[in-house]
């Protein structure tokens, strides 16, 4: 018998790997089940990035291995793409910028390159589970620092101070923040960079969400003074044009952090596809009128989910932004495992459980807005009925 390597006693399979068998599973049987669970966006790049892509993937060189750093196109679109959406004026496309295939795997890399075993992390409660199930991988030990509705989902620095932080080595951050949609102002972010440049703690902010149905300015991590000293910023461009199967992300940072992080990713893979990267420049010139037009249409989709949510007697803010819907079940004491179980079976549609994001997501759901306003109507009329 081959026995597994013991840290992967410490993860179990991604949550929604295992509902999306469960849903195949209901399917082979007839039923027609409605995904409201997962932030796949559904809609088309912009017009131009698809026609692109295939001409790129037309040249000669095409097919051959690409640099591990992108081409200077890509690095020059991406130093462009900070100066017009975030206002950073500073990022270098020689030396600060990394492109990656999907932000994700920034997760794992930036990971590998900082963390050794018994290294600490501080991880928000509740969060996006991967920079749990990494850092369990890299046996490192997790300090989660809960997140409170009543607080906007924010960390409370007072509270950080107060504990031992000599061995922690990362701390991550993730605004508009998934699962529950809260955004963060200037001053907070300012002071979570003051508190980590304090602590000698890498701050890793992973910034997908900016532009989905944010009343705020976007912002970067880099729009506060000094935090180059001290942060990275994981971005992606699959929520903001579109594009979650390209896998185009990059991570931001200064020279001597990211020269870490090449040697990890330089193991990793042969260098993005060419023509996805041709696709993904065409993608960021577009202006600001690109985010207008889909942001019309995420807004018609929430209003439904809302109604939604209204009728169940679910409790969620209407000023939290992303491609989700944080709704709290009425009753804290009530499973919101079981209640989402209760409501596939009853009216075949998947939605999260808040608890997949930790235990400061008990009592609460999630609600995909990755559907067409068509397929959101044929819920609530399920719903409804």
């Amino acid at each position: 018998m081959i026995v597994s390597a013991k840290k992967t006693n410490q993860i179990s399979e991604y949550f929604f790997s295992e509902k999306m068998k469960e849903i195949h599973l209901l399917e082979k049987k007839g039923v027609k089940v409605i995904n409201l669970g997962i932030g796949n966006p559904d809609l088309l790049p912009p017009i131009g990035v698809i026609h692109k892509m295939k001409k790129a993937s037309e040249l000669k060189y095409a097919n051959a291995y690409q640099s591990y750093i992108g081409i200077e196109g890509l690095r020059n679109a991406i130093s462009k793409w900070y100066e017009k959406v975030y206002r950073v004026y500073d990022v270098d496309p020689i030396n600060e910028i990394l492109p990656l295939m999907g932000s994700k795997e920034g997760i794992m890399h930036i990971s590998m390159s900082y963390l050794d075993r018994g290294d600490q992390v501080l991880i928000p409660n509740p969060g996006y589970p991967t920079y749990s199930s990494i850092s369990n991988l890299l046996e490192t030990e997790i300090i989660y620092y809960d997140l409170y509705e009543d607080e906007n989902w924010v960390p409370n620095i007072q509270l950080l101070e107060n504990k031992n932080l000599s061995r922690v080595k990362i701390m991550w951050i993730n605004y508009p923040h998934m699962p529950t949609g809260g955004t963060i102002t200037f001053k907070k972010l300012e002071e979570i960079v003051f508190f980590a440049k304090k602590n000698r703690i890498l701050l890793v902010h992973d910034n997908p969400y900016s532009f989905i149905l944010n009343n705020d300015r976007p912002l970067s991590i880099f729009n506060i003074k000094e935090a180059k000293d001290i942060a990275l910023e994981l971005n992606s461009l699959s929520k903001s044009y579109n594009m979650p199967g390209w896998r185009v992300g990059m991570i931001i940072g200064n020279k001597e952090l990211l020269k870490n992080i090449l040697k990890v990713k330089s193991q990793m893979d042969s260098g993005m596809y060419f023509p996805i990267q041709v696709g993904a420049i065409e993608a960021m010139n577009h202006d600001s009128k690109w985010f207008e037009k889909l942001n019309i249409e995420y807004f018609k989709r929430r209003k439904i989910i809302w109604k939604i949510c209204d009728y169940l007697n679910l409790k969620y803010n209407k000023k939290c932004s992303g491609i989700f819907v944080w709704a709290k079940i009425n009753g804290s004491e009530k499973n919101d495992r079981i209640w989402a179980d209760d409501f596939l079976k009853k009216y075949h549609i998947f939605v999260t459980p808040g608890s997949v994001f930790g235990s400061q997501g008990k009592g609460y759901i999630r609600v995909s807005m990755c559907c067409p306003v068509t397929i959101l109507e044929k819920a609530k009329k399920r719903i409804f009925s």
